[in-house]
């Protein structure tokens, strides 16, 4: 497993100058964020998008902008690991815990049906689909690294991360004044916002606008769908095996489970048995922002504008479609549950 993430000394060398350049607009972009309160993973992505001609074949920052794109984002995917244990299951209760993970499979599938009205592949239902269903961003990096690559791999990628990250943000706001309108309790407040906003950062930020008992319960809630990440990508690799669609390495079939993931479910294991103290845990949360915040400014490097501009509104509907899905399948089902 670690031998696939950590790359030989000549490579190293061959991609320190693209690294340089992602790590300084991830730095830019958090600067920006701390002043003026948009998302950093926007502002990254939206860096990124403008200096596209570093990633130009030929251009001594192409290699390390590639590297940094797939490497650093797994080792920042893997690192989210350490956020999760069995206990954190267990105080949500059954109930809650059933409704979070059938509203992940239940968007997954709205997903796959809705695209065939918009004209879009399964590739991009699963990437979009997975991506508002689990953990946003994150999500949306993961499970592109396990989907078999075509020519629009990395604009897709883009904009799924672009949309859910604005629809997070919109959400931040919005889903607040709608708790308070459906009168829902500060637990179930928080089940809410946990349950249907796609990143973590805003989840915090919507959750705590509320108050302590409400921004816990949606941190909670949140973790948990951030814990479905590794079953879904698992899942995701036996269908496409089964089906004779994995890219293949020098006619090898990858593994059936990523390094990275592997690495995440080791990481949630680890935690769950209290091995891992306070103080590492807090610098695994904070590595992996940092490798994802990285990472996306190299996605963001690689793409072009102009492709993103292709995408089309069919697009656009979709991941909006299955953002509403998400969220009347759970204030629907706070309701039955009382």
């Amino acid at each position: 497993m670690l031998t696939t993430m950590i790359p030989s000394r000549g490579t190293l060398a061959d991609a320190f100058p693209g690294f340089a350049v992602s790590v300084l607009v991830a730095a830019t972009a958090q600067f920006l964020s701390d002043h003026y309160g948009a998302p950093a993973m926007l502002l990254a992505l939206l860096l990124g998008l403008a200096l596209n001609f570093l990633a130009d074949e030929g251009t001594r920052t192409a290699p390390g902008i590639a590297f940094t794109a797939r490497t650093v984002l797994r080792l920042g995917v893997a690192l989210l690991g350490a956020r999760i244990s069995v206990d954190m299951l267990a105080a949500l209760g059954g109930a809650s815990i059933a409704l979070v993970v059938a509203g992940v499979i239940l968007t997954i599938l709205f997903a796959l049906g809705a695209s065939r009205f918009v004209g879009r592949g399964w590739r991009f239902a699963l990437l979009t689909g997975g991506s508002v269903a689990i953990c946003g961003a994150s999500a949306a990096m993961a499970i592109a690294a396990v989907l078999p690559k075509h020519e629009k791999s990395e604009r897709d990628l883009v904009f799924t991360v672009l949309s859910v990250t604005v629809l997070s943000t919109i959400a931040m706001v919005l889903y607040p004044m709608l708790s308070n309108a459906f009168g829902f309790t500060p637990r179930d407040s928080g089940v809410f916002l946990g349950g249907t906003i796609h990143d973590v950062a805003q989840v915090v930020g919507a959750g705590f606008s509320i108050g302590p008992e409400t921004g816990e319960t949606a941190t909670l809630v949140k973790l948990i769908r951030v814990s479905m990440l590794a079953p879904v990508v698992l899942c995701f690799s036996l269908v496409i095996r089964a089906r004779g669609l994995a890219d293949t390495d020098g006619g090898k079939a990858p593994p059936l489970l990523p390094g990275f993931v592997i690495g995440f479910l080791v990481l949630a294991a680890l935690n769950s048995f209290g091995l891992i103290p306070q103080v590492v845990l807090d610098a695994a949360g904070d590595l992996s922002r940092w490798a994802l915040l990285i990472s996306i400014a190299a996605v963001g490097i690689k793409t072009s504008l102009k492709k993103m501009l292709e995408v089309g509104g069919g697009a656009i509907a979709l991941i909006v479609a299955e953002t509403i899905f998400l969220g009347v399948f759970v204030v629907a089902g706070l309701h039955f549950l009382g």
